[in-house]
């Protein structure tokens, strides 16, 4: 069976940034994995929580409620602190990912790009840093050489991709997106997608933002592909899984 992780920094990314591209592969018999690096403790917008800690459960339930919407295999939220990203030891936080995906064994990561996506958020960047490391080091023997043992072995992810736009939001810092290489046709997955994006009412103050920004995109969600482990020209893509071998 052909494997998909996406590395997400809060619940709600999944939906925002990858929910039509998920709930299409988990359709083409693909199993996918969500792994969040927080839980959303820090949010602008809380619900009806009075603190942090009820914050994080109610999202964590939340997340959990998306991924349901979105058929994902496996929802992972960990436990880094929202906010803080830009904060955390980079080894540990990296021997983490790579951790889950030598368990996982992917054969397609996505990603936010280093510029934080479209929002241009740290955690953002954060993630992007964190999951090109571990996409990278997972199949080195000389990295994180302790988790080797048993069942768990090196894996060499083939592809990395990072979310991209055709637009900004000009409210936000300035961010440069990079091009996107992938263009992936989500048609009536982009209700889907909304759907999974308001099964997080803590957020809801946020959705018709959100909302009016990915009808804009129409019916098509954009990658740009950071890295493969093969050689060659990059071409125009409208399968995140274009050239892959299931064997590897």
């Amino acid at each position: 069976m052909l494997r998909l992780m996406c590395i997400t920094a809060h619940p709600d990314d999944e939906a925002a940034g990858f929910g039509g591209s998920l709930r299409l592969s988990h359709d083409r018999g693909i199993e996918t994995c969500v792994v969040c690096l927080t839980p959303g403790q820090a949010a602008t917008h809380r619900g009806s929580a009075t603190s942090d800690q009820e914050l994080a459960a109610v999202r964590r339930k939340e997340f959990a409620a998306a991924c349901e919407i979105l058929k994902v295999s496996r929802g992972i939220v960990l436990d880094y602190p929202d906010g803080q990203l830009h904060r955390q030891d980079l080894y540990k936080a990296v021997y983490e990912l790579t951790l889950y995906i030598r368990r996982f064994r992917p054969h397609v990561i996505l990603t936010f790009g280093p510029d934080g996506s479209v929002t241009g958020h740290t955690d953002h960047s954060m993630a992007s840093v964190f999951a090109t490391l571990a996409f990278h080091w997972a199949g080195r023997s000389n990295r994180y050489p302790d988790q080797i043992a048993g069942d768990i072995t090196p894996h060499r992810t083939q592809k990395l991709y990072y979310s991209t736009t055709n637009f900004t939001l000009p409210d936000r810092q300035p961010v440069t997106l990079p091009p996107a290489t992938a263009i992936i046709e989500i048609g009536d997955y982009l209700e889907t997608k909304i759907a999974a994006f308001k099964a997080h009412t803590s957020q809801a103050p946020l959705l018709p933002m959100f909302e009016s920004h990915v009808r804009q995109r129409g019916h098509q969600e954009m990658f740009h592909l950071a890295a493969r482990v093969t050689t060659g020209l990059i071409e125009q893509e409208t399968d995140l899984f274009a050239g892959i071998k299931e064997n590897i």
